[in-house]
């Protein structure tokens, strides 16, 4: 194969990965939405009186039901789930400031006025500061599960 035929198969393949990563992160949101909505306190009651009765009825103590070892496996899928949100949410977070970001590039080389933030900042400052701040101001998935767990 030639290199440009090689190089134009590698750019659709990315083309196809960036597709495919979008589509995932709509369904995800969607998903994850969805999720949430569905949660309501008449479920979370009905789920927790079905998961007690099931308790109650493989008999606690026995060797089919070891009790520590279900709360043990509860509390580590509860934080992976928590931990998977937190990572989703830095992922969706990093994303936002780098459209951001280039919305305020595009608009500088267009010569606009870009509209006043919030916080007044020295108008020199380099933006490659500002996005250090931000970038250090957003918590590691760990961090973001414990928030998250705390609420």
């Amino acid at each position: 194969m030639k290199f440009e035929a090689l190089r134009h198969r590698v750019k659709r393949a990315e083309q196809v990965v960036a597709i495919r990563a979008n589509e995932t992160q709509c369904n995800w949101f969607t998903f994850s939405q969805v999720w949430r909505e569905g949660w309501t306190p008449l479920r979370i009651i009905t789920v927790g009186l079905a998961g007690g009765f099931l308790a109650g009825k493989l008999e606690p103590g026995s060797a089919r039901f070891q009790g520590a070892r279900w709360l043990q496996m509860i509390g580590s899928v509860s934080n992976l789930m928590a931990s998977a949100q937190a990572a989703f949410a830095s992922m969706q977070a990093a994303e936002a400031a780098d459209t951001a970001e280039e919305a305020a590039d595009k608009m500088d080389e267009a010569g606009a006025p870009v509209a006043p933030t919030a916080s007044p900042a020295p108008a020199a400052a380099p933006r490659a500061h500002v996005t250090a701040t931000q970038q250090a101001a957003q918590p590691q998935p760990a961090e973001a599960a414990t928030d998250v767990s705390e609420r």
